[in-house]
């Protein structure tokens, strides 16, 4: 049976990876992202979608079956140098937006048989990290939203989150700039490596699938080891 799949911010990194494993699967794929080069490429129907920008949300699908919502950011500074507008920029991207497109798809999800419904939180919300404050501040809260979510809509909506460790993508770019860095951030984690999107995304997509369907409220962790493993 055909599924449609709502895939929100599916451009690059983890949601690109995500992209390609669910257009394989013979679902109907529906992207909403700020920019839409990649997944055109890949013969994605996409419709704009900006989390900072309040325009009205374009036409969704009567039906949604899996719903996914990518957008993230990386903010890492001191907390004395965090500014109000930096805690509300990662709050309207990660948490806001997120809230935005759930409520607009609601409808949709309660006519799906047995929806999905995927979320992005951080290792950093469960193992402190210094200049994390903003970002784990955000991403606590969509933790939050996911438990609470999966026990409003239960039993028919499914609500689980992913909370990846650092992971090779665009947007983590900075933090794995040369060869040094990358062998550092690798050997934070007991598996002494970093995060493969691909990986990531193979996950989202047995959250989304009929595999998974008595998994709920759920925070899963493809992080390396770095939250739960202590080698001495």
């Amino acid at each position: 049976m055909q599924h449609n799949i709502l895939l929100v911010g599916g451009n690059s990194g983890i949601g690109l990876a995500l992209a390609k494993s669910l257009s394989t699967n013979g679902d109907r794929l529906l992207a909403l992202s700020r920019s839409t080069d990649q997944l055109t490429a890949l013969g994605i129907e996409t419709l704009p979608f900006d989390a900072t920008d309040s325009a009205p949300l374009p036409p969704l699908p009567e039906t949604i079956d899996g719903l996914v919502y990518c957008p993230g950011t990386i903010n890492l500074k001191p907390f004395h140098r965090l500014s109000e507008a930096d805690f509300l920029h990662d709050l309207q991207v990660n948490l806001l937006g997120a809230i935005r497109i759930l409520q607009a798809a609601l409808p949709a999800l309660k006519k799906s048989d047995s929806a999905s419904v995927v979320l992005f939180s951080t290792v950093a919300v469960s193992t402190g990290m210094p200049f994390h404050a903003s970002i784990a501040a955000a991403k606590g809260a969509v933790e939050g939203l996911t438990r609470s979510l999966a026990a409003e809509w239960a039993p028919k909506i499914r609500v689980n989150a992913i909370a990846p460790s650092l992971t090779d993508t665009r947007l983590a770019s900075a933090l794995l700039a040369d060869d040094t860095r990358r062998a550092a951030a690798a050997n934070r984690h007991p598996l002494k490596a970093i995060g493969n999107p691909a990986n990531v995304a193979a996950l989202a997509t047995f959250l989304l699938s009929p595999s998974a369907q008595f998994i709920t409220g759920q925070v899963h962790r493809p992080d390396g080891g770095l939250s739960s493993v202590h080698l001495f």
